[in-house]
């Protein structure tokens, strides 16, 4: 398996990235190649820093970076040798199977949009984020890669996120909700209703395991593994559970340091505590996989540290031994059989 890095676009900058890296392939041993991309100079002084001089990697030079404020298209074109802009180069040409990036997010969902193209049979690629519960795991998609969507979308969106849910993250057979205001059929708008009627003619042929409608309050419930809505309240939804698991957290840590008796009985349960900090961390997840695209791309947080950039690598190489692709493209086709065309393009 070959590994493309964009080692330039993090947040914490490049040490994290190489540490990241050096940890992967340390237990990730089915990794025969990974090209560290970005300015060769730096990355050769950061493997130094940390002892790393396994042969497997190879760095791939690029003299400019993405940055986080640089609006995606735009940057691309101006800076076409850009880490970013290099690592998917790798992917398109056959050199690599997977790509991991921290950077930024339109920048890595446009040039991987524009240079890898979506799988046969795919309308629009899709970010789809793992965001954990209290007894499992759900899937979110889109969660922010295009703001827009037609019913047809989220059809396939509930298809690839089935199938990544199935195959990488092992549930047996995910639940696939459509994000609604509410469960009864006639709720929603023209896209909600839209996508329930094409996802249940998938599920009726065995495709999907559709349970129809799913609202907010479902999501921690254990009621659905698999969450399909418009990239816009994707991101939305996405951004507020982060936003909460953390202050949660620092709430509950105030609360307790108000009182001696809390003191002692946080002390008692800390182990509780601990549990529900490891599971909250966004570095488990390690990132968001762009699914429906000629190659495997993991996006991780702008943030992220060394056990996100591992954990990306590690469910990206998953996910390609796993050959999620080709099942896409076989599940995809055997959906687009069932709907009409006048469905397709309403």
């Amino acid at each position: 398996m070959r590994v493309a890095v964009d080692a330039m676009g993090s947040d914490n900058g490049s040490s994290v990235v190489v540490r990241g890296v050096q940890r992967a392939l340390g237990s990730v041993y089915s990794i025969s190649k990974l090209y560290l991309v970005g300015d060769q100079k730096e990355l050769e002084k950061e493997l130094r820093a940390c002892g790393c001089n396994d042969s497997r990697i190879e760095i791939y030079h690029a003299s400019q970076v993405l940055s986080m404020t640089d609006k995606p298209v735009d940057g691309l074109r101006r800076k076409k040798d850009c880490s970013i802009a290099r690592a998917t180069e790798l992917v398109k040409k056959g050199d690599a199977q997977v790509l991991v990036s921290a950077g930024n997010t339109g920048g890595v969902v446009a040039s991987a949009h524009i240079r890898l193209r979506p799988l046969k049979g795919v309308e629009r690629p899709a970010i789809a984020a793992v965001i954990p519960a209290r007894d499992n795991s759900f899937v979110l998609l889109d969660a922010g890669g295009f703001i827009d969507s037609r019913p047809s979308h989220l059809m396939q969106y509930g298809i690839m996120g089935s199938v990544y849910s199935r195959e990488v993250l092992g549930y047996a057979k995910p639940r696939v909700g459509v994000l609604n205001i509410g469960t009864e059929d006639v709720k929603g708008n023209e896209l909600t209703h839209g996508a329930f009627n094409l996802l249940s003619k998938v599920h009726e042929a065995g495709i999907i395991n559709f349970i129809g409608n799913v609202e907010g309050h479902d999501l921690f419930e254990n009621r659905v593994d698999v969450v399909v809505c418009d990239g816009f309240m994707g991101n939305v939804v996405l951004k507020t559970c982060e936003s909460f698991g953390g202050h949660l957290l620092k709430w509950i840590q105030h609360e307790i340091s108000r009182s001696p008796t809390r003191v002692i009985g946080a002390m008692l349960a800390q182990g509780a505590f601990k549990s529900i900090k490891n599971r909250l961390d966004p570095e488990s997840t390690g990132g968001a996989p762009i699914l429906g695209l000629n190659g495997v791309v993991m996006k991780s947080h702008g943030s992220a540290k060394e056990k996100a950039i591992y954990n990306a690598i590690r469910l990206g190489v998953n996910a390609a031994n796993q050959n999620i692709n080709q099942i896409i493209i076989d599940e995809i086709a055997a959906a687009a059989s069932l709907v009409s065309e006048k469905e397709i393009t309403a």
